[in-house]
């Protein structure tokens, strides 16, 4: 009898175990990266080794049409809040212009993902650059993260440390002197985000872990058995990969067959007057994109030894397109270690936004697209490809959604804004609830689009019209023969712009603010 009642017991006890497992929210977890190309990763026909944001993709939903904002600072704040950046004080990059909208940090009008799911239960941490406000009041942990490690201001460190720029190192708020002979950025960010997601399980806590690489935004700086994996796979030139990762892309049914892909930008490889220093920035570029993909296999790993990677949602994207910046502050020195500060430049950048067109910084596809990857085995039913467009500030309400999380009114004594993005976790399973307009706003690049009409301009050029459905590579400009769309998207923008407090660039200091 005893025995019966022991197993009843059990039983009974398994399913109430299973009960509560059942309604045990979510871990999350977001993956930034910085300034990676739309075709970089495996996934999106890249011939870089990434095999485990590949299989993320593969076990999950592939998003190939996610917004960022152009640019590291104001897609940050994007991601963060949920809103446009204008309305959190980040319309511009970190300076004060004398506006709130361009304020260089955080207001308080706002919240981050961080200090709602605090507000839930959530332990929440992060590591990596924050670059959404660098006075000490700003930082992270004024912000709703428990704890913090990486870097408040900008990125461009790899090696510590670095000979070029002041980049501190803080964990919760205290300087660190890490070990120069094993630190490299990538994996000490990864190690410390783990750390802190093993503590939050010690505690049985669910955990919101921000992970911010700067990978791989320039400086080319990789360690040398990641850079010796590539000796070689970019001596065939720009032409040869670009045309390789459009053919891989239209296999993987990333885009259409029938695309037409945009004009090249770059140079005759045969023109080049020292071609294999050229090949050899791509082979440092692609050793961190390997690297950092490593790392998240390291994170993966991790998760599973704490038998939480089946509740814990994975989001990864990238904060703007390539970068067509030219720089080389060290031209003596060797490419790829601490002592060189080199990009890989326009020719580079405009293979890594295969097949799209144009920039970091710019509102034409190339400087606003990201492939966004959500994997969670216990959400997720089946692999999705979906072509729906999704924009970064769409992340803080998903993550709201998916943690039961509700977004308050009020504060801390402050009202807080209604949120611009709309949560796509139906889209997880099936269900997609596309946003009736998105607006972009960067430097005096602008666009909008509705549905899939795109109205965008350069600074100070003419607006060009889109018919994205038809033209996802924006080669044939509507403007002048739909005259009507244009002017009436023109009338829309400024009507958004005058109610986010967006500025004509350049904005001038405000004499009296």
């Amino acid at each position: 009898m005893k025995n019966k009642l022991a197993i009843a017991f059990s039983f009974l006890f398994g399913l109430w175990a299973s009960a509560l497992a059942q309604k045990a929210p979510p871990n999350i977890i977001v993956i930034l990266a910085d300034d990676m190309g739309y075709s970089d990763l495996g996934c999106m026909g890249s011939e870089i080794q990434t095999p485990n944001l590949d299989q993320l993709a593969g076990n999950g939903v592939l998003f190939t049409h996610c917004y960022n904002t152009s640019r590291c600072c104001p897609s940050r704040a994007s991601l963060l809040t949920g809103l446009y950046q204008h309305r959190v004080g980040i319309g511009d990059m970190s300076q004060d212009r004398g506006y709130p909208e361009y304020q260089g940090y955080l207001n308080q009008q706002c919240m981050t993902i961080a200090e709602v799911l605090q507000g839930k239960g959530y332990r929440t941490v992060m590591a990596g650059k924050w670059h959404v406000g660098g006075e000490r009041p700003q930082w992270p942990d004024r912000r709703g993260f428990d704890q913090f490690f990486g870097i408040p201001q900008g990125g461009g460190l790899y090696f510590y440390p670095t000979e070029f720029i002041d980049r501190p190192i803080y964990r919760n708020g205290e300087p660190v002197t890490p070990d120069s002979s094993t630190f490299y950025s990538t994996d000490n960010f990864t190690d410390e985000a783990i750390q802190f997601i093993r503590d939050a399980q010690d505690e049985q806590q669910p955990f919101f872990l921000y992970l911010a690489y700067i990978a791989p935004h320039f400086p080319l700086q990789a360690w040398p058995k990641d850079i010796a994996k590539y000796d070689g796979a970019y001596d065939t030139g720009y032409e040869t990969i670009r045309q390789q990762r459009f053919q891989r892309q239209q296999q993987l049914g990333i885009v259409s067959t029938k695309l037409t892909l945009s004009p090249a930008d770059y140079a005759a490889w045969n023109s080049l007057e020292e071609p294999g220093s050229e090949a050899h920035k791509m082979e440092v570029y692609a050793a961190q994109v390997d690297r950092m993909d490593q790392n998240i296999g390291k994170l993966v790993d991790a998760l599973k030894d704490m038998g939480s990677l089946d509740n814990t949602v994975i989001l990864f994207l990238s904060d703007n397109g390539a970068s067509s910046e030219e720089v080389n502050r060290a031209p003596d020195a060797e490419l790829g270690t601490v002592h060189s500060f080199a990009s890989y430049g326009k020719n580079w950048a405009n293979v890594s936004n295969t097949p799209y067109r144009l920039y970091k910084s710019m509102t034409h596809e190339g400087g606003i697209l990201t492939p966004l990857i959500v994997h969670w085995p216990k959400g997720i039913q089946q692999h999705q490809l979906i072509d729906q467009p999704v924009h970064i500030n769409d992340i803080m309400p998903t993550c709201l959604e998916l943690a039961g999380a509700n977004y308050p009114a009020q504060y801390q004594g402050h009202n807080i804004l209604p949120l611009d993005g709309k949560s796509f976790a139906s889209a997880l399973n099936g269900k997609v609830s596309p946003h009736e307009q998105l607006f972009w706003e960067h430097e005096g690049n602008q666009a909008i689009r509705e549905q899939d009409r795109k109205l965008v301009r350069r600074f100070e050029q003419s607006w060009e019209l889109y018919d994205l459905a038809n033209d996802p590579t924006e080669l044939h400009d509507l403007s002048q023969t739909d005259t009507e769309t244009a002017e009436r998207m023109k009338k829309q923008y400024q009507e958004w712009m005058e109610q986010h407090g967006v500025r004509p660039w350049p904005v001038k200091n405000n004499e009296n603010p």
